[in-house]
């Protein structure tokens, strides 16, 4: 299952995967574009998609989701998120609890459907999207918070799968070519040329990660150089260099 497969990442791990043999559940808000990504990866890879239309941060829609993966997924790439433009006391509360409930909430109760069968198959790997923003803060304030939830959430699981055959890994990209920040408004244009990633780079870097037992990824030599230095650093000072590195100002 691929949540948030339509572009980006997500995407991009949709393919990667078909074009390794997996049958797809695709998981997404837009029927139109969901329908379209399945006949593509029909046609290229002779593999089949179940389609589930649904909004991650409505919980009925959740729900629908983590029931399926109750039946049973091998392979889990929680990938829908999103971060939002303009300053954390100016944004309607009602899309802060939506960002929460998609990049938190949906994180926590499809990982949780997930494991059981996995972890009864002996067999299984969960790939959760987080951020460098969630080694690194400073680039905004409840995205930030949202993805360092999800690394300590990976790393939290990966002792206590331990021997169940059951892989789970925190991706965290820097900055990617998709349309992320187009869709929260972000401004792009002082971002230096060296710091974007492409989705294919990532997605060949998590697997290779995944595959070593890595349980953060963190594609890309810039960003790996980037969060191995701060994490030797103070955090007051880490904040203040990412703030340097990455204009934080109108971004939640």
């Amino acid at each position: 299952m691929v949540t948030g497969p339509t572009s980006g990442i997500g995407r991009a791990y949709a393919l990667r995967l078909a074009s390794l043999g997996y049958d797809l559940v695709l998981v997404a808000r837009d029927q139109q574009r969901l329908d379209a990504l399945s006949d593509e990866l029909s046609r290229r890879f002779d593999t089949r998609s179940q389609v589930l239309r649904a909004d991650l941060a409505e919980a009925a829609d959740r729900d629908r989701v983590a029931a399926r993966l109750g039946e049973g997924v091998e392979f889990l790439v929680n990938n829908a998120g999103f971060g939002l433009s303009g300053e954390f006391w100016t944004v309607d509360p009602v899309q802060l609890q939506a960002q929460l409930d998609v990049n938190v909430t949906a994180v926590l109760h499809l990982t949780r459907a997930a494991l059981p069968p996995m972890i009864a198959a002996a067999k299984g790997s969960v790939v959760n999207v987080a951020s460098v923003a969630g080694l690194v803060p400073g680039r905004g304030s409840t995205y930030s918070a949202s993805k360092a939830y999800v690394v300590s959430l990976c790393e939290g699981l990966a002792g206590g799968l331990a021997g169940t055959g059951v892989r789970v890994q925190a991706l965290c990209p820097g900055f990617v070519h998709t349309e992320f920040h187009d869709r929260a408004g972000i401004e792009k244009s002082s971002i230096p040329k060296r710091m974007w990633l492409d989705v294919e780079q990532v997605v060949a870097g998590s697997l290779r990660d995944l595959d070593a037992d890595r349980v953060v990824s963190v594609p890309g030599a810039q960003y790996k150089v980037l969060t191995t230095v701060a994490g030797m650093i103070p955090r007051s000072l880490q904040v203040r260099m990412n703030r340097a590195m990455f204009n934080a100002r109108n971004r939640t």
